[in-house]
């Protein structure tokens, strides 16, 4: 699932982050039509540990900047999806890239990525908007 325009929170920076992440995804996807996702989810996963910490900690620190109140709440996702990330990564390094782990990281980024921003992201810039 490509990056939508529905999906923007109205925050550049941000913005363009979420983008990445969905560009990612996609070759994932498009490597797993190839039947080269084995190979790509291991540079995939060692992408997700740095970028999301980076952006997490982008958002956080915007989030601070704006005194935004659902700041902990935001945190706590993020914690969560950092460990999901771990866990695939442990996945991963146990089966070798098995189709599962594949099938895993797709989902989990997807199905995270749209709803996270879909529900809590989207919520800051309409924060940023009401001011």
């Amino acid at each position: 699932m490509p990056w939508h325009p529905s999906l923007s929170v109205g925050i550049e920076l941000i913005d363009e982050q979420h983008k990445e992440w969905f560009n990612r995804a996609e070759r994932l996807f498009d490597a797993g039509k190839k039947g080269q996702a084995k190979e790509y989810i291991g540079e995939l996963l060692e992408f997700l540990d740095s970028y999301t910490k980076k952006h997490f900690a982008d958002e956080e620190r915007y989030m601070r900047q704006l005194n935004y109140p659902g700041l902990e709440e935001q945190k706590k996702a993020h914690a969560a999806f950092i460990a999901q990330l771990a866990k695939l990564r442990e996945d991963y390094d146990a089966s070798g890239g098995s189709i599962s782990v594949i099938i895993n990281a797709n989902r989990i980024v997807i199905d995270w990525l749209t709803k996270h921003i879909s529900n809590m992201d989207r919520q800051i810039g309409e924060f940023v908007r009401s001011k």
